[in-house]
């Protein structure tokens, strides 16, 4: 159902090497990169967004969750994640409150904003 969707960055450098190794992790790459704004995907089209906006302040923290292929991923996420430096929000776990086999681990960008790596075919063990 969404197209594409984009994040304005305060700190732009950071946030590109917060999403260039977290995406990575996942599949997605650069797909395009205008200096300013950078579009990442896995296809032949960029479905996310980042762009730079220093100094305007968000009006709201914002949660993004990316797809994985399974529990691994989202590990592999969160791992990578912490090690570029990003606040841990909630380690990788099923979230059986969500539904069946919601696998999940979310974790703060360099702009303050909740992202989240999830699987929904985990195992239930």
């Amino acid at each position: 159902m969404i197209d594409h969707f984009g994040i304005n960055c305060d700190d732009f450098e950071a946030s590109c090497r917060f999403y260039d190794g977290v995406l990575a992790t996942l599949g997605h790459t650069r797909l395009m990169d205008f200096g300013k704004a950078i579009g990442y995907g896995s296809d032949d089209k960029p479905a996310f967004w980042i762009s730079a906006m220093p100094g305007a302040e968000p009006n709201r923290e914002m949660h993004i969750a990316f797809t994985a292929a399974d529990e691994a991923h989202v590990k592999a996420f969160y791992d990578k994640a912490i090690e570029l430096g990003a606040e841990s929000l909630h380690a990788p776990r099923l979230w059986p409150e969500y539904h069946p086999g919601y696998f999940g681990a979310f974790v703060r960008d360099p702009d303050g904003n909740n992202v989240e790596a999830v699987c929904h075919t985990a195992s239930e063990a």
